[in-house]
């Protein structure tokens, strides 16, 4: 009676397992649901393994105490003891690690996938591209400022929000190639049981199949610098005709930003365009390293204010936007931002917070910083200096 009532208390029944918070998720994968059941199996046996050795001992500790009279056997260096004790517990371990290992082969299969896509970390942002379909964009954390700073009261998915959310089909095999531009990140998504690495310089492979549509959310699970717990992930699951209607309407998107993208080479924009243009791109994507004082922080983010990057010669800025600065911080932006982005954005930093050079960056200037050196020599430089 007193066993059944120690196990009814100790071992939670599966309905409850499933339904705490302080247990693993079920998820929404086939895969998930594998590594559920088997960090449950695991459970219950240590749970086992515990009422086994603490009753033995307890029992050991109650019956034989000296109150009662017992008296202490003398013996040691029993065979038959040393081999039970090391034979069950490699017993054990064989059963445990079977079903482990078949999951984790399952795991690592990416083979047959019907979709692949290169995620890549970067500080402090997720770039997901759909191979072979021409469609690319970076994911970012959309809570406000003024959630962080506690001015506005925080929402339901405080930080667990982005702008674009990476969108997959329900009911297809999707491979992952994840990579990092700059130090290690780690995508994980607890719903998908997907976590791994993302190393510079070198790709990992991870997969998914999501039984049934909906928003899912996940983190970046590696320190990777300051902002860390400023990298969500949200994975939207569609139906697979969605899907298909949804990648048809971004690849025409896409061509259709290429067009205005050549078109946006002829124009000359006033400097008050640039620069209104400049300080909303520059407080998205720039201000979280070097502020929105252009102080920066540190010697890690360089202040911008006064330095010899703004103020300095217009081509140098423009190449340390563009490709960055190597073994630094300061991430290349070539990819990240359209050419007319990146000309307001420089524009913006050499006429704000007093530093005044009266410069006005053109689309066509980022052009020709991104032309090779024996086609550029000839282009002239549109850059109006007042």
């Amino acid at each position: 009676m007193y066993w059944a009532l120690a196990l009814v208390l100790i071992v939670p029944s599966t309905a409850i397992a499933q339904e705490t918070r302080l247990n693993l998720t079920r998820g929404v994968t086939e895969i998930s649901g594998k590594v559920y059941h088997l960090h449950m199996l695991i459970f219950y046996v240590c749970v086992a393994i515990a009422i086994v050795v603490f009753g033995i001992m307890f029992y050991s500790i109650l019956r034989h105490r000296k109150s009662r009279g017992a008296v202490a056997a003398n013996f040691h260096e029993s065979t038959k003891v040393e081999i039970i004790w090391t034979i069950i517990p490699v017993i054990i371990l064989i059963l445990m690690a079977i079903p482990a290992t078949k999951t984790l082969i399952d795991m690592e299969d990416t083979s047959q996938s019907d979709l692949t896509i290169t995620v890549t970390g970067s500080q402090w942002k997720w770039h997901y591209s759909y191979f072979n379909q021409g469609v690319e964009f970076y994911s970012f954390m959309n809570t406000s400022q003024q959630q962080i700073e506690g001015t506005e009261e925080k929402g339901q998915h405080y930080l667990l929000e982005v702008d674009r959310p990476l969108v997959l089909p329900i009911n297809r095999k999707v491979r992952f190639l994840m990579t990092s531009d700059d130090v290690i990140h780690s995508w994980w998504v607890p719903d998908f049981a997907v976590k791994k690495d993302a190393v510079p310089g070198f790709i990992n492979e991870a997969w998914t199949k999501i039984d049934k549509p909906g928003i899912y959310r996940g983190q970046c699970a590696e320190l990777c610098g300051r902002n860390h717990g400023f990298m969500p992930i949200v994975v939207k699951a569609v139906p697979e005709k969605d899907f298909d209607i949804w990648l048809s309407e971004q690849q025409q998107i896409v061509a259709q930003q290429k067009i205005e993208q050549e078109k946006a080479l002829d124009k000359t924009l006033p400097l008050e365009e640039l620069m209104t243009k400049g300080e909303k791109i520059y407080n998205e994507r720039c201000s979280v390293c070097h502020q929105v004082t252009g102080l920066g922080m540190g010697t890690v983010f360089p202040a911008l204010k006064g330095s010899k990057v703004a103020l300095g010669p217009v081509e140098h800025h423009i190449d340390v936007v563009l490709h960055g600065v190597s073994g630094t911080a300061m991430q290349a932006f070539a990819n990240q931002l359209s050419q007319e982005e990146i000309a307001a954005v420089v524009t913006y930093e050499r006429n704000a917070w007093g530093n005044d050079t009266g410069d006005a960056v053109q689309a066509s200037d980022i052009k020709k910083a991104l032309m090779p050196e024996n086609e550029s020599s000839d282009a002239s430089q549109s850059v109006e200096v007042k």
